[in-house]
């Protein structure tokens, strides 16, 4: 019963049904792909904050390192009485710095002094240069009393010699980085600026400095700092370098006033992307580094293979389920047209029994009155022969028509065949087109041929120049009037005995056509006026028809 019912859905949603069956794929293709993208999102998000981690714990690990060195030149240089340019050089050079101050451009010294030592100072950075170097700014342009100018910065390169003579006290956020080393004795690092050494103005850094004091306790005075400068671009890079997924898009900000400030940004950053964010403590500094996944939105592999093998499987149903609709729809059209021709068969039997019978029927009436009428035997075989082949001609036309209607004329030119080729008199046939039921053509097939039976023994077509005209006409749509009228024969009588004809004509056809027949024996010739009705095909014929058309489609 179910199976039935599925396969009806087929046959009255040919359409709908595999659409639905390739929206259902569909719609789980697309659910799986936004569950493995999700499982995507989730890992990604995982991967991003382990690697965000990994990065923090690298800029730790870099600004430790350098507070260490840092650190340690502090309490060498605490102990010195100056700190001179060779000794400055020796404590570099015995560091041996490897990779792990990588992105620092050097370690410098910078004397914390009053404007009264500035000449001595002044003296100090232009020994051993070509010309005389001056601290800048100047006191003209910027009058202060306490200066730290950069006296010392090594690696001695070209780009760190733009640096030397620069007081970074007259800055405010070196100055305000270098109260507070003063205050915690730490290291501590600046907010962002702009390295003496980066001649770009977009180019930003930071510095780590650690103060030096002569001295110790209550008594303990600021001898200078010792510090590292950083381009944030290389430092980062540098860090970079520690993790195993460095290909991460960054941004790197320094906090300041709770105000983010961005001191740099990667190539590869994009202004859409999944990120996080993570707080990095830098020597006494609160910054702040935020990883974006180099990800983008596209489909993962996973989803792309799914989504697409997803739509190509629900394509493939949509073109089994159309099939399958298609199949069915032939199988109810077959089964319609099975049962539409049992149903014929049934109507054709019932057809042909009864038309059997009649024609049975005709056929014993016409034995029993050729009989009665008979005064020989040769007499009797020969009227039963004629009037059998009659009948017989009439049933070929409407075997030709299978059985449906027939035209009157054709009815009328079958029977009078044998006499319309003579020369020696005349038929003539006239009416409009009219349809018979079979039966109907039957009996007037059998009127019309014993009255040209009797014409042409007894009548017009039995001498020469003897006329036979044939008219029908339409008294109303459903009743024909049909008028037989012989003229230019022998004289007729009324019969002195009726004989087989008159009673075949005036009993058996008026029987069969439902109305009466007018004969009359007329001297110039014999009249006979038949009425027959004009019906719609019967059952059999309409059946026949419509399973012909069926068969066609």
């Amino acid at each position: 019963m179910r199976r039935g019912r599925k396969r009806r859905w087929l046959v009255d949603y040919p359409r709908a049904v595999p659409l639905a069956i390739f929206l259902l794929v569909a719609a789980v293709t697309v659910l799986s792909v936004f569950a493995i993208e999700r499982g995507e999102r989730v890992r990604e998000s995982a991967d991003l904050s382990r690697q965000a981690d990994a990065m923090v714990s690298a800029i730790e690990r870099r600004a430790y390192s350098s507070s260490s060195f840092l650190r340690a030149g502090a309490a060498l240089f605490g102990s010195q009485q100056n700190v001179t340019s060779d000794v400055f050089r020796q404590f570099v050079s015995e560091l041996r710095l490897d990779a792990d101050y990588r992105g620092a451009e050097g370690i410098g010294w910078a004397p914390a002094i009053t404007d009264s030592q500035l000449p001595a100072v002044e003296a100090q950075l232009s020994s051993g240069r070509i010309g005389p170097m001056q601290v800048r700014p100047t006191l003209d342009q910027d009058p202060r009393s306490q200066l730290v100018p950069i006296l010392f910065l090594q690696p001695d390169t070209l780009r760190n010699r733009r640096a030397l003579g620069f007081d970074m006290y007259s800055e405010a956020t070196r100055r305000a980085a270098m109260d507070e080393a003063t205050r915690t004795v730490r290291p501590t690092a600046s907010g962002r600026v702009n390295l003496v050494q980066d001649t770009g103005p977009d180019e930003f850094g930071f510095i780590i400095y650690m103060p030096v004091f002569d001295g110790s306790g209550s008594q303990r005075s600021l001898k200078g700092f010792v510090y590292s400068p950083f381009n944030a671009s290389q430092f980062l890079s540098s860090a970079s370098e520690l993790i195993a997924s460095p290909e991460a898009a960054l941004r790197f900000y320094d906090v300041s006033g709770g105000k983010p400030l961005m001191m740099v940004e990667t190539e590869n950053w994009s202004d859409d992307g999944h990120t996080v964010e993570r707080d990095v403590d830098l020597a006494n500094r609160h910054m702040v580094l935020v990883v974006q996944s180099k990800r983008d939105m596209a489909l993962s592999p996973l989803s792309l293979i799914t989504l697409l093998f997803g739509l190509a499987v629900a394509s493939l149903l949509l073109v089994v389920a159309r099939l399958l609709t298609q199949q069915a729809q032939e199988d109810s059209r077959s089964l319609e047209w099975f049962a539409q021709q049992n149903s014929i068969r049934n109507s054709l039997t019932r057809e042909l029994n009864h038309r059997v019978k009649n024609t049975l029927a005709n056929v014993l009436s016409i034995v029993s009155l050729t009989r009665r009428r008979a005064e020989t035997l040769d007499e009797f075989a020969e009227g039963i022969d004629n009037r059998i082949r009659a009948l017989s001609a009439t049933h070929d036309l409407l075997t030709q028509s299978e059985w449906g209607t027939t035209p009157i004329a054709a009815v009328i030119s079958v029977e009078l065949a044998p006499y319309t080729n003579a020369n020696d008199h005349e038929v003539v046939a006239t009416g409009p087109d009219v349809e018979l039921a079979p039966n109907d053509a039957l009996s007037l097939g059998l009127a019309i041929h014993e009255l040209a039976t009797n014409a042409a023994k007894y009548g017009a077509l039995s001498c020469s120049g003897g006329r036979v005209s044939i008219s029908w006409e339409l008294v109303n749509p459903n009743l024909a009037r049909i008028e037989w009228v012989e003229s230019n024969g022998p004289s007729v009588a009324p019969p002195t005995k009726r004989g087989f004809g008159i009673d075949l004509i005036e009993k058996i056809v008026a029987h069969e056509l439902r109305h009466p027949v007018e004969l009359e024996f007329d001297p110039e010739g014999v009249r006979c006026r038949l009425m027959t009705a004009v019906r719609e095909p019967g059952e059999f014929a309409l059946r026949s028809k419509y399973s012909v058309a069926k068969i066609g489609q």
